[in-house]
């Protein structure tokens, strides 16, 4: 996959008073582990949403897979071939629901039938040794695991680019290590998806192809 994955031209965002992003211009490489570094409140949530389409655009214009996510039709089209992980440990997780059940529900999202469903959960509890735990509650996982389920989640529906908002903070230094790993077999696997990540461990900036410091 070569070219642009997501375009971004002169993009402001402001919450009230607060300027959140400022006149940001940048083109992001396709088919690369790009990354967003920067300390708290620099606006790397508020950008993440923006190209997920989970906020809408108010000044400047964000290009996306080929479109502008501005277009109604074009982000209708677009949204299954996304896939967006918010910042906060087990924020895309139904806590009262197990393991299985929360994949399950993903994958009905995007219209697979049940048997595709369950070779692409067993596929995936499997890559990430979340198995044994298939029937536990996702509320009752630890940090790390409930980061795993949020990614298995997140990756049913093989995406075209995958957006993860700080994924790792507030996750003990083992299930960091096993994360990245884990995201390293998955790229491995779809050298062909584009991924976006925003940290704020400066450590973590050499795990990626592109750099963009805010």
């Amino acid at each position: 996959m070569n070219g642009t994955v997501v375009a971004l031209r002169d993009v402001a965002l402001r919450y009230g008073r607060s300027q959140a992003l400022a006149d940001v211009s940048l083109d992001i490489p396709a088919g690369c582990m790009a990354g967003f570094i920067g300390p708290d409140g620099v606006g790397k949530s508020s950008l993440f949403a923006l190209i997920a389409g989970a906020r809408a655009v108010q000044a400047g214009r964000i290009d996306v897979l080929g479109g502008n996510i501005a277009d109604a039709r074009h982000r209708h089209a677009l949204l299954p071939r996304i896939a967006y992980m918010p910042q906060g440990l087990g924020r895309n997780l139904y806590p009262t629901l197990s393991v299985f059940e929360n994949l399950d529900f993903f994958g009905s999202l995007f219209g697979h039938a049940r048997a595709e469903r369950e070779r692409r959960i067993a596929d995936l509890l499997q890559a990430t040794a979340l198995a044994p735990f298939a029937e536990r509650p996702a509320g009752k996982l630890s940090g790390g695991m409930k980061q795993k389920l949020g990614l298995c989640c997140a990756l049913i529906h093989d995406p075209d680019l995958l957006i993860l908002d700080e994924p790792t903070t507030g996750v003990d230094p083992l299930s960091r290590r096993q994360f990245w790993e884990l995201i390293g077999r998955i790229r491995a696997h779809r050298p062909g998806m584009s991924v976006l990540v925003a940290t704020a461990y400066m450590e973590e900036a050499a795990r990626f192809d592109w750099l963009a410091a805010m």
